[in-house]
């Protein structure tokens, strides 16, 4: 497997990062609810992953409840055999955990208790990469950020990452960290696939300027890209869109739809599968350090490795440009489109 630098930091990951966030059973009062797996599959699957190359794995305090993922992923680690040093880990702390009026948010109040939460359920003495899962406007960013420093001074993380961030928070987060002579982000964690292209508006400009490193979630759009699914017919049994209807009712559109039929081709002509190809067209973008994935069962998991060996050639890429393009509005389209990028 081929290692990259994440962002213009010096730590090297797997192109693909193995995301916790179905690790457990999860009850009814999560939305994580029916589509986990339990401790010993999860465990499984962690030591395929590894043996495979992974060296990445995503997590967050909320996934679950009560940060089951974070503990079935300490549970792990205390098996022994090495395994927290073989892995990059990051975990992300924000929403909301627990009772009381700072339950929520990225205070420095809160964050040196979430900091404290999630070393204890994931039994290490560091984090690798802690990440913000959304901004805080109802917390000054210089607040977030010089509680986030101090956490990488005391050596209880490592990195820092930003997710879910509006471009230009994200931005003036960034001349903080400068000006101020403090760790920065070195990554963004944000929705990016074939369906949702966004990101390609303001966010990929900043990071490939900035040096970070984008890691998309959610790359198969909740699967949908992973062939399983038909025009005019309904989720399949057993699947999280079958789960999450809402989700699935928003993605049936004749674009989604165009996109599929184009993933398809290209899978039929390369000899791969859908999964694969859709998670080969993030990683041939420039900005992405590595594409966050899940996976619940080991055909799953093998499906998913398989697609950082995958190389699309242009053809194939432009085709699948071509069926997932977005309307990029004013300033993008008319003015700045014949400049190639801004």
């Amino acid at each position: 497997m081929e290692y990259r630098n994440l962002g213009t930091s010096g730590v090297r990951v797997s192109p693909l990062c193995f995301g916790a966030m179905t690790f457990g059973e999860a009850d009814e009062k999560s939305f994580m609810h029916k589509v986990g797996s339990d401790e010993s599959t999860s465990h499984a699957l962690l030591d395929r992953a590894v043996l495979a190359g992974i060296n990445f794995i995503d997590t967050a305090d909320v996934y679950g409840q009560d940060g089951l993922s974070e503990r079935v992923l300490g549970a792990w680690f205390d098996k022994g055999g090495g395994r927290r040093e073989k892995v990059v880990l990051a975990t992300k702390f924000r929403f909301v955990m627990g009772e009381g009026a700072n339950n929520r948010g990225a205070s420095r109040f809160r964050i040196m208790r979430c900091v404290e939460d999630s070393l204890r359920r994931l039994r290490t003495d560091r984090i690798d990469l802690y990440q913000i899962h959304m901004q805080d406007i109802t917390t000054p960013e210089e607040e977030t950020l010089r509680a986030l420093d101090d956490l990488v001074t005391a050596g209880k993380v490592v990195y820092l990452g930003a997710s879910n961030y509006a471009a230009y928070r994200l931005q003036d987060s960034l001349w903080i960290s400068r000006a101020a002579h403090r760790a920065r982000f070195v990554s963004l964690q944000a929705q990016y696939s074939l369906v949702v292209r966004d990101l390609e508006r303001e966010h990929v400009p900043l990071c490939r300027k900035e040096g970070l490193g984008i890691l998309p979630w959610s790359p198969l759009a909740g699967g949908f890209l992973s062939g399983k699914y038909e025009r005019g017919q309904s989720a399949p049994p057993g699947t999280r869109m079958e789960q999450w209807k809402k989700r699935f009712a928003a993605f049936d559109n004749e674009r989604n739809w165009k996109i599929i039929d184009a993933v398809k081709a290209v899978s039929k002509e390369t000899g791969a599968t859908p999964s694969q190809v859709a998670l080969a067209w993030l990683l041939g973008k420039e900005t992405v350090s590595s594409v966050i994935f899940g996976a619940r069962t080991q055909e799953q998991l093998d499906d998913n490795i398989a697609g950082a060996s995958l190389k699309l050639d242009d053809g194939h890429r432009r085709a699948l440009d071509a069926a997932s393009a977005i309307e990029l509005g004013y300033p993008y389209q008319g003015m700045f489109d014949a400049q190639g990028r801004w």
